[in-house]
């Protein structure tokens, strides 16, 4: 199983989505997600999207960078510029790849339904890819 950390500012749409896209679609692997500054909240409108795709787990949450840094990853994708540029040193070396998405926060659902198509289209076979 390869593990996949999906990283973005808040963790609270796009890296969420990520997380749970990934963890539906691609065979042996499991994905996490967190922001380097997190909201503290998933997006309702985040979650309103993965439920109406059958894939929302009532796990998902957003949270800090700091309680997933000591796991071993095989894959740190960013998601946004901002987590890019911020993105810390790993204990471990790990592999790291960059696919921005804009945020879809503050817009109206159809925004997090575009996001949503957008990530599984272009993020997945990236991800695959990578690892």
């Amino acid at each position: 199983m390869k593990k996949v950390l999906i990283m973005c500012t808040g963790n609270s749409c796009r890296s969420i989505i990520g997380e749970a896209l990934v963890n539906a679609f691609l065979d042996d692997v499991e994905a996490k997600s967190c922001g380097v500054v997190p909201s503290g909240r998933v997006n309702p409108n985040a979650k309103k999207v993965l439920q109406e795709h059958g894939i929302w787990d009532e796990n998902y949450h957003s949270k800090h960078l700091d309680e997933v840094i000591d796991e071993d990853f095989d894959l740190v994708v960013t998601v946004c510029d901002h987590a890019k540029e911020t993105c810390p040193m790993f204990p471990r070396p790990v592999k790291k790849i960059h696919v921005g998405f804009e945020d879809p926060d503050g817009k109206p659902y159809e925004a997090f339904e575009e996001t949503y198509k957008e990530i599984k289209e272009t993020l997945l076979p990236k991800i695959a890819d990578a690892l």
